[in-house]
């Protein structure tokens, strides 16, 4: 583990196993204290690519690590898979009894990623979605991350190491060693959480539900 990257908050202890390997939730940060998780009521949202009014959390990786079907999971509570890539934006509002979260992905091929700058003044914080089993490209992953934080200090980042379920996938910390997140920094809120999405229409597993919950904090501390 690094050394700038320090422990303080651990969700989802239980170690569970699927597919052969074990998945947990970890997470990194100097968070106080933790929301009452609520249910989540999906309505539609408009997407302001212009006039952003700094409340949107913004949702980027690469294509195919999963970034829609997590959003629709936390929206519903429920499993749905998505196998399309989203070519341009994908938004959806979740209200809270205490908030109301406005979530907005940008797709992660190669013609989109110049987008992904643009919208960083204006979110509450950043969820950084990879793919576990895809090795191949986490040093893309990496890279990518690196340089949309590097100008930003203290935005919060929430990173979902995906489909850990698939046989092969890395474990969390190999997740954090491989995106290098020891050097990301000690001023901003970092967390690092192992998910994944099981059959359609069955219920969000735990760390689904934990990544849901961390998400909600942040917002309640951030507005």
């Amino acid at each position: 583990m690094g050394t700038r990257l320090r422990p303080a908050a651990l969700w989802g202890a239980a170690l569970a196993v699927a597919g052969g390997a074990a998945v947990a939730a970890w997470a990194w940060a100097r968070l106080r204290s933790r929301a009452a998780p609520a249910a989540a009521r999906p309505t539609a949202a408009a997407v302001d690519q212009g006039r952003g009014h700094g409340k949107q959390i913004l949702v980027l990786g690469l294509d195919g690590a999963g970034k829609t079907s997590i959003l629709h999971s936390l929206a519903t509570n429920h499993v749905k898979r998505s196998v399309a890539p989203t070519e341009g934006f994908n938004a959806i509002c979740v209200n809270t009894e205490e908030s109301q979260m406005e979530f907005l992905e940008i797709g992660g091929s190669e013609s989109l990623r110049s987008y992904w700058k643009m919208y960083l003044p204006k979110v509450l914080l950043l969820i950084y979605v990879v793919d576990s089993a895809d090795h191949a490209r986490l040093p893309v992953a990496k890279q990518l991350l690196h340089q949309l934080i590097q100008n930003n200090s203290t935005l919060p980042v929430v990173v979902l190491a995906n489909k850990q379920d698939l046989e092969g996938a890395y474990c969390i910390t190999d997740i954090h060693d491989a995106l290098a997140l020891s050097d990301i920094g000690d001023e901003r809120k970092l967390f690092l959480i192992g998910t994944h999405v099981a059959e359609d229409g069955s219920e969000i597993p735990s760390s689904m539900k934990d990544a849901k919950e961390l998400i909600a904090q942040l917002v309640l501390e951030t507005q």
